[in-house]
């Protein structure tokens, strides 16, 4: 039987055992246009359900994820018998909706109903991790530890864990020990692309990509895959390196195949719109360094300077923690406050000389000098909020990238810019900035400037 029959004889089923579903995806090779065509079948699934429940509704639903459509999928589902499958593929769903604590519930249930535990403990152990209880993932990766060590998917899990605990050198080993039980095994392949991608090792992470898509286009005969969509994410983030590396047309090609088996897909969609642009949009290379060498001077602390306790004081006071702050207030702002005076100013211009500027450079720009503001507008005493690390916020490689042109090493000093100043960053758009603003405003935090 060819693979488009099988195809057809498999999506004819009443329902979807897991190994069914492994064997959907291990046919996508075989075929010509395989997303296209079974989106087709599905589409033709749902026009023969079109008040899918049961058998029938998981069977929609399932397919639904698998075609990288995990909202949906979930509308459908819920639908469905309440049996293991249902439960597993909702897990799925919601960790790929970044909904951890419902991806968590389902999970529990779809091994309680009788999915396989160390399938369940290894997709629970992904979540905690994705979620930020590392502690919680580290307890639950225990529990198959005497028994894994030759097992790939549970070296992926550990070295998962390992990396968010800090421990990269042991992640990568977790991550290589995976690929050598099982040869091009999907997630670890994946994760130690996006590890050397956050490293700066953008042609080790370019082949790893590329590798990690090949593979869950074509999986190796006999491997226990899980059921997942198309790699989309990693054809974004190799979309990405393509773009910052100025090959648009890889980059486009990389975007459109996630748009082929997702139309919808609102990251690719947004990310290829980006890259269109890019393609003709002049680009100087010279004053965008300028810029960035600027904007590292305007972001340099007060404190880095020796100043006298009342002139520091006095500063800290009218809360201005910056260069780019001082070039934003007058003489006459800074002599107007208590206790400020003329020897305090001489002091403050001999600075900002020292650097080749001046106070009140940056009146007419139309980001005033604040501080950094809550989302509720008032000031921010939390000083370990300021203090965490971009490296443990979850941000889009595009972003973490251009954070690090950027020089922001925490969340204070992601919040102490403007808009404009984000702008600036070579292929860093409106995308990337209203990642950028979401992810502050989860810590009550605005960009300097934002109302």
């Amino acid at each position: 039987m060819d693979a488009a029959a099988e195809l057809d004889q498999i999506v004819a089923k009443d329902s979807w055992s897991a190994e069914d579903c492994h064997r959907l995806m291990s046919l996508f090779p075989a075929m010509r246009g395989p997303a296209q065509r079974f989106r087709k079948l599905v589409s033709q699934l749902i026009g023969a359900h079109p008040d899918a429940a049961g058998a029938a509704a998981i069977k929609i639903g399932i397919a639904k994820y698998m075609l990288s459509r995990p909202a949906e999928a979930l509308e459908v589902l819920a639908k469905g018998t309440d049996n293991k499958e249902r439960r597993f593929y909702q897990g799925l769903c919601h960790k790929h909706l970044r909904q951890y604590q419902n991806a968590l519930e389902d999970f529990q249930r779809a091994e309680d109903r009788g999915w396989d535990a160390r399938q369940v403990t290894l997709q629970m152990v992904e979540v905690q991790c994705l979620s930020g209880s590392v502690d919680a993932a580290a307890r639950s990766l225990d529990r198959f530890a005497r028994s894994s060590q030759e097992d790939a998917d549970w070296r992926c899990a550990a070295g998962m864990v390992s990396e968010l605990q800090g421990d990269y050198d042991a992640a990568v080993e977790h991550y290589e020990k995976a690929r050598q039980l099982r040869p091009g095994h999907a997630e670890a392949t994946f994760r130690l692309a996006y590890h050397y991608d956050l490293h700066g090792e953008e042609e080790t992470a370019v082949e790893l990509y590329r590798e990690c898509i090949a593979v869950a286009e074509a999986p190796p005969p006999g491997a226990a895959l899980e059921p997942r969509p198309i790699y989309a994410n990693a054809l974004i983030n190799l979309a990405v390196l393509y773009e910052d590396a100025g090959h648009y047309d890889e980059a486009a090609r990389c975007l459109q195949r996630v748009l082929a088996a997702n139309p919808v897909h609102a990251r690719a969609r947004l990310f290829l719109k980006d890259v269109l642009a890019s393609k003709t949009m002049a680009f100087d290379e010279d004053e965008q360094k300028r810029l960035a060498r600027r904007n590292d001077l305007l972001a340099i602390p007060i404190t880095d300077f020796e100043l006298s306790v009342r002139a520091r004081n006095c500063l800290k006071k009218m809360n201005i923690r910056t260069l780019g702050h001082l070039l934003h207030v007058s003489e006459q702002d800074l002599l107007g406050f208590k206790n400020f005076g003329e020897t305090s100013l001489t002091e403050i211009k001999n600075v900002l000389s020292s650097k080749n500027l001046r106070l009140g450079q940056l009146r007419e720009e139309p980001a005033p000098a604040q501080p950094v503001q809550a989302a509720s507008g008032a000031s921010v005493e939390n000083e370990g909020v300021l203090a965490t690390p971009i490296s443990q916020i979850e941000f889009s490689v595009r972003v973490r990238r251009g954070l690090q042109r950027l020089n922001v090493r925490t969340l204070g000093k992601l919040a102490s810019k403007t808009e404009a100043e984000l702008l600036t960053c070579r292929n860093f758009g409106q995308t990337s900035l209203n990642e950028v603003q979401q992810r502050l405003a989860e810590y009550g935090l605005n960009l300097r400037g934002s109302e």
